[in-house]
């Protein structure tokens, strides 16, 4: 999945070779919420982050009721399920890449030097929403701020992302705060039963909307759900990142 957004005009990536700089100290974030859509705070910008095809990335979820309460919830089928993640650094290894931008999070259209990172890793950045560097800071992006630095990865709301958490939708198809679980895993976009480990564990997320697409990236029944950092070197060939289609929603 991985929808690859349009770059922000404020943002310049020039690709060179022999630059190994690494990003200059942050300027820590005052604390501020996760992964946001809606009503984000004035000294927030707003995020949205590029999920996978989804906003592709971006780069959303919801739990079950708590016991004892009366809140109805509504099972939908006929859903895709897309999947984003936090990239890291040091499983890629392209040439190096001069990232410009902002160094905090209360900033648009920044051009401080940001350092030098792998292009393949700064791609990955721009498709998914957020990396981690090899210095441990996170190098985030959105269509609309375009890079930043950070302490953490974020989403729409400027709030942390939440792995089996956090979850991307468009505000009309699902309103920022709806909380859903996944009750059916559907297929893989290839026919295929999707691993049962995988299916499992997006099963057992809490999952909430916190975060929403990349505009033109989602579409009616398609979510994005945040599933954490990348575990190694060829991740999106991993049986974690999935695309599922005909996948069924207890909403509510």
């Amino acid at each position: 999945m991985r929808p690859c957004p349009a770059l922000c005009a404020a943002v310049v990536v020039v690709l060179t070779a022999g630059c190994g700089t690494k990003p200059a100290p942050l300027n820590t974030p005052s604390p501020s919420p996760s992964p946001s859509l809606i009503g984000t705070p004035a000294s927030v910008p707003s995020l949205i982050r590029p999920p996978s095809v989804t906003a592709a990335r971006t780069p959303s979820r919801g739990a079950p009721s708590p016991a004892g309460s009366s809140r109805a919830r509504t099972v939908s089928g006929g859903w895709e399920i897309t999947v984003y993640y936090t990239a890291v650094e040091r499983f890629h290894d392209g040439e190096p890449a001069r990232v410009t931008g902002c160094r905090r999070l209360a900033c648009t259209g920044g051009d401080d030097d940001l350092g030098s990172y792998p292009a393949d890793f700064v791609q990955a950045v721009q498709d998914e929403g957020t990396g981690r560097t090899a210095a441990g800071a996170y190098l985030n992006w959105s269509y609309d701020v375009g890079f930043w630095l950070d302490t953490a990865p974020r989403g729409a709301d400027g709030r942390r992302l939440v792995p089996f958490v956090s979850a991307a939708a468009d505000p009309d198809v699902l309103p920022y705060g709806t909380r859903f679980s996944i009750v059916g895993c559907g297929r893989q976009d290839d026919g295929s039963v999707p691993p049962a480990a995988t299916c499992a564990s997006l099963r057992g997320g809490g999952w909430r909307i916190t975060d929403e697409f990349t505009p033109g990236l989602g579409g009616d029944r398609h979510i994005d759900a945040y599933i954490g950092a990348e575990t190694g070197p060829g991740f999106t060939d991993s049986d974690r990142y999935v695309t599922l289609t005909g996948a069924r929603l207890a909403i509510g």
